[in-house]
């Protein structure tokens, strides 16, 4: 594996469709609120929510790495405990993608408000303690909250209002879709590594209900995003044409009750992400309408 590849394998594309669904969730809305879309503060917001997820994606492969928690897994290139790259490295990458989104939202700040400042902080603090940091909060079960929260709420309500300048309760339905799928894809992730993550104490939510009531929660996620996304009818009847995923959905639950684990959940890792970014342009798609 060359040297490019094995960092843009670091990055882990398959995660990327979770940083774009809720910006382009956002900026549809703008349109159907008859708000003209600043397509510059639209991009703006668009690399931040990248680099975050870029930024996470290194933190946490560092993070994990140094820990010892990555050790002897399946799924995505671990690049710190596989020894393709120093941690020093990854660290130094994580930063890098920490401050180049800490700068361009601060170009974002200055052309909205300074409280976006805050919000910035915040972010790029519950990226980082995600694993690292001397108690980290993705080790204690409140990792889908975060992602919840940071990645569907903030994401999507947050680029809604650096174009129109103020939040509606449409911008919080369209981000409860966003938020779930994003939950989903950390959930198999956790599906996926439970054994190895019960050994070392890592204590995700999948490893607190066990293996049974995880693969539940996850396809219950999925179904919540269907369900909201649907409800998003009251907004505009052509949001209904997210239901047209539902196959995929099927796909994917009929694997997880099958009793898919360990390496057979890395597909399906990438089939969320799929469902993730059809679903949410979809959605996008008819709110612009």
């Amino acid at each position: 594996m060359s040297e490019r590849n094995i960092w843009v394998a670091g990055a882990r594309p398959r995660t990327l469709p979770a940083a774009i669904s809720p910006v382009l969730v956002g900026t549809a809305l703008i349109r159907r609120d008859h708000h003209s879309i600043n397509f510059l503060n639209a991009i703006l917001a668009l690399l931040v929510s990248l680099l975050l997820q870029i930024a996470v994606n290194y933190s946490n492969d560092y993070s994990d790495g140094i820990r010892g928690t990555d050790n002897n897994r399946v799924g995505p290139v671990r690049l710190v405990a596989s020894g393709l790259a120093s941690a020093r490295a990854v660290k130094q990458a994580a930063f890098i993608c920490f401050a180049l989104a800490a700068a361009l939202g601060a170009i974002l700040a200055i052309r909205v408000s300074w409280w976006l400042v805050l919000v910035g902080l915040i972010s790029i603090l519950a990226a980082w303690n995600y694993t690292g940091g001397k108690r980290p909060y993705g080790y204690s079960g409140l990792g889908e909250i975060s992602v919840f929260l940071f990645f569907g709420l903030v994401a999507t309500v947050g680029s809604y209002v650096v174009q129109s300048h103020h939040i509606s309760w449409q911008s919080i339905l369209v981000s409860v879709p966003v938020g779930a799928l994003s939950c989903s894809l950390l959930a198999i992730n956790n599906l996926r590594d439970l054994p190895k993550d019960s050994l070392v104490g890592k204590k995700t939510v999948a490893v607190r209900l066990g293996d049974k009531r995880a693969r539940t929660m996850f396809i219950a996620l999925l179904l919540a995003a269907h369900l909201a996304a649907a409800l998003a009818a009251l907004i505009t009847p052509w949001t209904l044409i997210t239901l047209l995923f539902l196959p995929i959905t099927g796909k994917i639950v009929r694997g997880i009750r099958a009793g898919a684990a360990g390496a057979q959940l890395i597909p399906m890792l990438g089939q969320v992400g799929k469902l993730q970014l059809f679903l949410s342009t979809a959605l996008a798609l008819a709110l612009f309408i």
